[in-house]
């Protein structure tokens, strides 16, 4: 009866951990000092459903601008590979997310790499996770999360949950104000075991989504 009780309490205990983890938001001690000035953002919806936080400056206005500098997407920090994801890996993830994010950013603004008086500057970043107040572990300096699902931990299959986290902001070139914030964690295809390895694939989900929004956020933002 003890050995029931106590392995009903493991269960409840992994089941309540798994459901701390599961929330579509990154948490502040999520966010990675890529962006300048967190404050502000608020929990909104994207167009493709998924739950971001942004703000937005209210005298932004998609039709005065007439151009955007394109920096491509870097990993803030360097991460460092592993078992699970290697350099080839993460090299292709970030040229896979570049290539998608790039498009969703053109089909707007022509894409110029000198700013004018009416351009905006996009920056953004596949960022760390650093959720441990005793330092870094080998899953928080790689810019995908695997955080272990607790329903199958007592049986020795874990099952793994991956997850991108995203920064960016759009700057008026002019002044050099922000004028739009995003942070975001996407998700991508969970990993059978902690054997798998991690590939453009898994994360592929997550990259389409977040192109996708920010090709509609574009389109929603021109008056």
């Amino acid at each position: 009866m003890r050995m029931t009780i106590c392995f009903k309490a493991a269960c409840l205990t992994g089941l309540l951990a798994l459901a701390g983890c599961a929330s579509s938001l990154p948490e502040p001690e999520n966010y990675s000092g890529f962006l300048k000035d967190y404050s502000g953002l608020q929990e909104t919806t994207s167009d493709s459903g998924k739950t971001v936080m942004r703000w937005v400056d209210p005298d932004f206005k998609g039709s005065h601008y007439d151009s955007i500098v394109y920096h491509p997407v870097i990993y803030y920090p360097e991460p460092k590979p592993t078992t699970q994801i290697g350099t080839d890996a993460l090299a292709a993830l970030l040229n896979y997310t570049n290539i998608h994010l790039k498009e969703a950013v053109q089909s707007h603004k022509p894409l110029v790499t000198q700013p004018g008086a009416r351009s905006l500057i996009f920056r953004s970043a596949i960022t760390a996770v650093d959720s441990s107040k005793e330092g870094l572990q080998f899953y928080e300096v790689v810019p995908i999360a695997l955080v272990i699902a607790g329903t199958q931990v007592v049986t020795g299959h874990r099952t793994m949950k991956t997850h991108l986290y995203y920064e960016a902001e759009l700057i008026d070139a002019a002044t050099g104000k922000p004028m739009v914030r995003v942070v975001r964690k996407g998700t991508g295809e969970d990993l059978s075991n902690e054997t798998r390895l991690l590939t453009v694939a898994t994360m592929k989900q997550a990259v389409d989504d977040l192109a996708t929004d920010t090709t509609t956020f574009y389109t929603n933002q021109k008056s």
